[in-house]
Formats: C-alpha cells, structure tokens, sequence
C-alpha cells in the first residue's frame, strides 16, 4: 500500500514526500516537473512522470501501487498570474483536480488531503481568521482553490471518500536537514526573496506599500515553517486513517510579522544589509491575515516544532547556501 503525491517535487511537496518517507511510508510521486525539481525528490520515492489531470495514468497508479491516499499538491500558485490567465488556473487547479478526485474514488482510494490556501479567505474582516470566517476569495487563485474544496465536499457526501483540506497561510523556510527547501525560480515569496538578496542573487528588493494600518505600516502576514507545515498533512492523514471525520482546518501559528520584521530579521540572521526600495501597494494585499490555528490543534492534535521566525529565516538562509553550492558544481 502507497500513498500518491501530486506534485512532488516542488516546494512544499518535497519536504511532504521526505517526512512520509521518514514516517516509514512507501511513497509515489506524479509530477510533470513544469516548476518542481525531479532531484529535490527524496531518493527512495518512486517517481513517475506525468499529470495529475490525466485519469488513465492516475488509474494505472492507483492499481499498480496500491495507492490507499493521495496528498494533492499540484497545480498553479501565483495569485498575481492567477488574474492575468484565469483559464490556466482553473484548469490546473479546478479541472485537473476534478479529474483526480473523480479517478480516486473510481479507483476506490479513500482517503484525499488536499492543498488548499488562505486566499480562499480574501480580505478578512478580523484576525485571528478561523475556517468559519466569510470565504470571499478576490482572485482566480483562490477561487479555484475553494472550487476544489467545494468538489471534495459534494464527492464525500456522495461517495464517501474521507478528506481533509489545509488552508495554509505564508509557508517559508526548508528542511533543517538541508535535504530540500525552496529552490522556485523568480519566487514571490517574501522570505526567498530576502535570503536571495541577502547571497546577492538579487540586486535588491522592494516592499509593496507601506502606508497600511499596521504599526509600521507594511503588511503583516502569518508565517509558517514548511516542515510543520508537512507534519500538518501527516496529522491528517493519520485523522483520516483512523477514521475521523473530515476536516477543513488553518495551518498557521496565530501570529503576525510585518514585511520590514521579516526583512530585518534576514539582515540580523545573515549579517548581511542589502537594499530595499518601497514601492506602492500591490491590488488585492490585505493589512493583516493572521490564522486561527485552534482547530487543527484540538481536532489532529498538531503541534509545531519550528514556531520562531529566527529558526525559519536560519534555514531559508542555509538552503540558499546550499542551492549555491549546487550550482557551482
């Protein structure tokens, strides 16, 4: 029995794929590599080509392999392109994963773990944001992320395929065994973004805005470390394995950083000061989104390991070392 990760060997996906591996797991990994990385997949997972909206190549897996869950990472990620290729999105992200789920149950996997976001949210009202607040996405991207939630709440009550979907707010850092971490070219990721500029692989970077209502008027997100952000798909697989209920649930710490903290805080870990330039607002950026992480607590029993904006940033930084060492080679 194995489970089935879309999506592999990007980001997010790979740390997933090393701690299902660390769990004693025996892991497949489908990803067509348009943005991920085939050697940032951890050596003893089975890797297979392909895409995840393609049910006949899904159907052999399932078959194959005994595929008994799926964890579902692919698809399209930047909210900015999201406006500007709508299409694109909701093929990737809506139909390519309508596809999916429909092949899961035909194939009689029980058990689905999907990648959803906070975007679903849009602008929130207040903060703390808890999963019953009013979902109101403002882009393509996040649309076509609640689409799919919605799909795998109509497919559960029809066909019973237990799921759960994590609603992750601002992902950052890399495994603290240096075996993967975010190697995304041009990533609009704030954390990237600054150890990049600190190893100077960018002349500088820019703040988009800082007149908002927050203390230093820059915006203030909820950051959490990718390897809690794994073990939060691990909890939930075990939930549904033991026969709970679905679950929609936030994957944060319940606490903001503005961008200039997150800034400084690179320039303090890294010894290092680089240029930074402000810019104007960026369309659609809310002051403040900050995640209510009480039901993921209570109801999986997740507790974070990494909850330290120092301990993130030092292992961004380490891995950019890391990607630097590797392209010299």
């Amino acid at each position: 029995m194995s489970v089935l990760v879309t999506g592999g060997g990007g980001y997010i996906g790979s740390h997933m794929v090393w701690h299902l591996l660390d769990a004693g797991e025996d892991v497949v990994v489908l990803d067509d590599f348009s943005t991920g990385f085939e050697w940032a997949v951890a050596p003893e997972a089975r890797i297979v080509h392909g895409d995840c909206g393609d049910a006949d190549l899904v159907s052999r897996l399932i078959a194959e392999h005994g595929v008994e869950s799926i964890i579902h990472f692919a698809g399209s990620l930047l909210v900015g392109e999201s406006v500007s290729a709508p299409l694109t999105y909701y093929l990737n992200n809506t139909s390519k994963s309508r596809t999916l789920i429909e092949t899961a149950i035909r194939g009689g996997v029980p058990r689905f773990v999907f990648s959803s976001s906070a975007a679903v949210y849009g602008t929130p009202d207040s903060f703390p944001v808890s999963e019953d607040a009013p979902l109101r996405p403002e882009s393509p991207y996040g649309r076509s992320k609640l689409m799919t939630e919605m799909m795998l709440a109509d497919a559960s009550a029809a066909h019973g395929l237990a799921y759960a979907a994590l609603r992750y707010f601002n992902v950052a850092g890399a495994d603290p065994r240096g075996r993967t971490g975010e190697s995304t070219r041009n990533s609009t990721h704030l954390v990237k973004i600054a150890a990049e500029t600190a190893y100077g692989k960018r002349p500088g970077m820019q703040v988009f805005g800082d007149d908002y209502p927050t203390p230093d008027g820059t915006c203030i997100r909820d950051y959490i470390h990718v390897t809690d952000l794994a073990a939060a798909h691990g909890d939930a697989l075990r939930h549904l394995r033991a026969g709970g209920g679905n679950i929609v649930a936030n994957c944060g710490y319940g606490r903001g950083f503005s961008v200039l903290e997150v800034i400084e805080t690179v320039k303090r870990v890294s010894g290092r000061d680089f240029p930074v330039t402000i810019g104007p607002r960026r369309p659609g950026d809310p002051s403040a989104i900050v995640a209510s992480p009480a039901r993921i607590e209570a109801e999986l029993g997740w507790r974070p390991r990494y909850d330290d904006l120092d301990v993130i940033v030092r292992s961004a930084l380490a891995w950019e070392e890391a990607l630097s060492r590797r392209n010299h080679v």
